[in-house]
């Protein structure tokens, strides 16, 4: 599974080039007030997580979705296939074992 971070192109798309907007429009449409370190991370690099309020203030700021911003590649990833596990030796008899019975 892929996923791709697509702030950028979304924000392209509705004509907001840089961080300064985007950080206008979150304070004006969605009342999240964000650093300009954080819009600017958020804006040039692929977080590894994003909060679910963030993601709402970013969609409700660009008037998007959810989809917009995050692509999931969900084909499934194809494993080589492993070999056969090599099947444990069965427990020999006891006379294998070079014992003798006990005398009658």
């Amino acid at each position: 599974m892929k996923i791709q971070w697509r702030l950028r192109m979304a924000a392209a798309q509705r004509e907001v080039w840089t961080g300064t907007e985007l950080r206008r429009l979150l304070a004006e449409k969605a009342g999240l007030q964000l650093s300009s370190a954080s819009v600017s991370a958020l804006f040039t690099k692929e977080p590894s997580q994003v909060k679910m309020t963030t993601l709402a203030a970013l969609c409700t700021a660009l008037e998007c979705t959810p989809n917009d911003l995050i692509e999931v590649d969900t084909t499934p990833v194809e494993r080589p296939i492993a070999p056969p596990r090599p099947v444990a030796d069965l427990p020999r008899a006891a006379s294998a074992r070079g014992r003798s019975m006990p005398p009658l």
